[in-house]
């Protein structure tokens, strides 16, 4: 089977998937911004065959690519992007060049969130009230009709990046211009759902699910990425048998059934609260924080692997064990400027070293990331435990006693 690989280098655990496909026997071709000398020697050795062009996003330059690629073969089976700002250029591609795989419709789907609630809510699929707009006044005008707090958020985003909550007109008025949407700009705009939330992760064959994780947000992602002194946490369960989850999981079948899914990874997020489960939003790629080496570590699986036979070979080859749960926990300095130091790690080490998977400690000097930049942004530890409980209570512990000191 040949597949290319949408942009190979970045980010750095792009590689991953580009070794899984090999080892389940690919021939694999990589598209890239990157000239091919600098790939570096590990990832020259991966690739069967490479071509550059000066953007990945560029259909035209894209679809012209594929094509000679197709022309001088072999043939291309498969064409896999798994980063977010490139999944409809290559659902496009794919269309244009009759390869297989998520085609236009969905992919648009999954990236308009607008358009894909309002599909979801055809649907039957309990979603937040929604709009897209292009004008203040449409802002103005959805805030009068459904109330406050609203949120808004870029229409084709990822995570809480470009995000802002609004309780008041006031808040409002403030928001809008650094949404774009007094310049011409268009924006999701959201009914506030209060609740815990989460996400549930797929790998789906042929529109079935083949596999699948749920975790949770410690606290929501909005507020974790607003809020300097949280410690926030992603944590993935082994509990999934529980009958607690029976109603998201079903949620999960009907939305990728609804939005025509094929043979692809998805991330799906969720909240539960006062007004009971209500879908937030779905991509058709893997998760984001390389999470999947969160399961992988929690269920003696390799995902990358299990995800190049999904593509290769329509299937998986093993069961998650659900033996662990597993999370991390971002550590964030107290200030924006440069790390002068870390406090609390040996006493972690000591405390925690059998079930820490790894971690992450920029070296003092380095400059600090702002919190917005997410999870990974700056330190980070990710640890693993066969009971969900304790897994929690040894993320608190990290928390509390490792301290990221710098100085602006």
């Amino acid at each position: 089977m040949h597949v290319i690989f949408v942009e190979p280098r970045f980010p750095t655990n792009q590689a991953r998937f580009i070794e899984a496909l090999k080892k389940a026997g690919a021939y694999v071709t990589g598209i890239g911004e990157t000239p091919y000398e600098y790939l570096g020697d590990s990832l020259r050795g991966l690739l069967d065959a490479y071509e550059q062009v000066p953007n990945v996003c560029d259909v035209g330059r894209m679809h012209d690519t594929v094509t000679k690629i197709q022309k001088r073969g072999p043939w291309v089976d498969r064409l896999e992007a798994t980063v977010e700002a490139h999944i409809m250029t290559a659902a496009k591609v794919r269309e244009a060049c009759g390869i297989p795989g998520t085609q236009v419709q969905t992919a648009y789907l999954c990236r308009d969130k607008p358009a894909m609630k309002e599909a979801l809510r055809e649907a039957g699929v309990p979603t937040a009230l929604s709009t897209g707009a292009s004008s203040e006044e449409e802002v103005r005008a959805f805030a009068k009709r459904v109330g406050y707090p609203l949120i808004l958020k870029p229409t084709a985003g990822a995570g809480a990046a470009g995000t802002y909550r609004a309780d008041s007109d006031e808040e409002l008025e403030r928001i809008m211009p650094q949404t774009g949407v007094d310049r011409g700009g268009t924006v999701a705009v959201e009914e506030f759902v209060e609740g815990h939330e989460g996400f549930l992760d797929t790998l789906t064959i042929g529109g079935e699910i083949a596999m699948y994780f749920i975790s949770h947000y410690y606290p929501t992602v909005l507020e974790a990425m607003r809020t300097r002194w949280v410690a926030p946490q992603i944590v993935t369960t082994n509990r999934v048998d529980s009958s607690g989850y029976d109603e998201v999981k079903a949620l999960a079948a009907k939305v990728i059934t609804a939005l025509g899914i094929g043979t692809s990874a998805t991330h799906m997020e969720w909240f539960y609260g006062p007004k009971g489960l209500k879908f937030s939003e779905i991509g058709c790629r893997p998760p984001g924080v390389s999470v999947w080496d969160i399961y992988s570590a929690a269920n003696d699986i390799d995902l990358y692997d299990e995800w190049a036979n999904a593509i290769t070979h329509g299937r998986v080859s093993r069961e998650p064990s659900r033996r662990f749960a597993a999370g991390m926990i971002a550590l964030r300095p107290e200030t924006d400027g440069q790390i002068t130091g870390y406090e609390g790690v040996e006493r972690v080490q000591q405390q925690l070293g059998k079930w820490i998977i790894d971690a992450h400690f920029p070296p003092p000097g380095s400059r600090t990331q702002p919190i917005e930049g997410g999870y990974k942004a700056n330190a980070w530890v990710r640890v693993k435990h066969p009971d969900y409980d304790q897994l929690r209570n040894m993320l608190d512990y990290v928390g509390k006693t490792i301290k990221v000191r710098a100085q602006s």
